[in-house]
């Protein structure tokens, strides 16, 4: 329903506020937002200077730790303080990716318009235009359906990193560090290299096969959670067909509906089904995205679900200390160093 009616700034409001908001409550939260978008001078400043050709996971936990030296509520650890700390840090990530863009192009930087929306703005300022209404609905859709999927391996680390009463900021950037794993986030740009490499339709079957035969794994299928289709997939599914028919060109939508298929077909009785991931890259794609920043684009939708949770934990908050069980010897007998072999 969220994916149907609402917008990525309302769908932040419910996670951090725990309830949807009214028009005027989500009216002033949309402009506080807006408000907050802008980078402070010296952040814009060091994304000039950074190495023009890093990993952009790197260059966004760099600029998320340096900006929190200027944040005016640095020092408040009230909840209202927090959360004015969250809710910047939600409207900056997107500047911070299309600044990096712009700068790493040799681009004149072009900074957020106050006038459009969470969406929508991000797209004009990588691309330096405004973009359809239609691709701004489907990419806040987009990061509607990324922005929160429970206990998984960035909330946990930004969880751990809050329980020891760490600023917000710290416990973002240990998410960002933990989505850049290649087993975490990324996915949906191997999907894009997995059908580059098939090529066209009449190649997938076998590619799937020969994959499958060899145990090595097709990208975009399976998940922790779901052992029925994703439904976040079934909607990126449609929308990259919508945008496949709008530009005419099918390529990859024939070719992942072949890999769907044949998936579905060898292994739909095991659980495994297309995920978010397997979509969504064509998406992107569609919309002008380059493939190294997907990984980005998923911590800007997923930067309210990973602060939601911590403002959560920390209300009652207890330190992570896991207990860790010896399986080792016994006793072992201390040796002099001269008299080890």
């Amino acid at each position: 329903m969220l994916a149907k009616y609402s917008t990525y700034e309302e769908t932040s409001y419910l996670l951090l506020y725990g309830e949807l908001p009214t028009k005027e409550a989500l009216e002033e939260f949309s402009t506080k937002m807006r408000r907050l978008r802008d980078l402070p001078k010296k952040v814009e400043d060091c994304l000039r200077e950074l190495p023009p050709h890093p990993h952009p996971m790197d260059i966004l936990k760099v600029a998320v730790s340096h900006a929190a030296l200027y944040d005016p509520d640095r020092l408040r650890c009230c909840r209202e303080g927090v959360m004015r700390k969250v809710i910047r840090i939600v409207s900056q990530i997107p500047t911070i990716i299309a600044y990096y863009h712009q700068t790493r192009s040799g681009q004149e930087i072009i900074p957020p318009d106050p006038e459009l929306g969470h969406a929508a703005n991000f797209l004009y300022m990588l691309h330096g235009k405004k973009p359809e209404e239609e691709e701004a609905r489907i990419f806040d859709i987009a990061l509607i359906l990324h922005a929160e999927h429970g206990l998984n391996a960035s909330t946990f680390a930004a969880m751990v990193t809050a329980s020891t009463l760490s600023d917000i900021n710290s416990a973002i950037v240990s998410a960002i560090s933990a989505l850049k794993g290649s087993l975490h986030g990324g996915a949906n740009e191997r999907v894009l290299k997995m059908l580059d490499e098939i090529g066209s339709l009449d190649k997938a079957e076998k590619y799937v096969l020969n994959a499958l035969r060899v145990k090595r794994r097709v990208m975009g299928f399976g998940h922790r959670v779901y052992k029925t289709y994703d439904p976040r997939a079934r909607i990126l599914k449609e929308y990259a067909e919508y945008l496949s028919n709008k530009y005419n060109d099918r390529k990859y939508i024939e070719i992942g509906k072949k890999i769907e298929e044949v998936m579905i077909r060898e292994l739909g009785k095991k659980g495994i089904f297309p995920n978010v991931d397997f979509y969504s890259g064509i998406v992107y794609h569609f919309l002008g995205i380059p493939r190294d920043l997907f990984t980005p684009v998923f911590a800007m939708a997923r930067s309210v679900g990973w602060a939601a949770h911590v403002c959560e934990y920390t209300t009652n908050n207890r330190i992570f200390r896991p207990r860790a069980y010896y399986i080792g010897p016994e006793y072992v007998e201390y040796v002099p160093i001269e008299k080890r072999r």
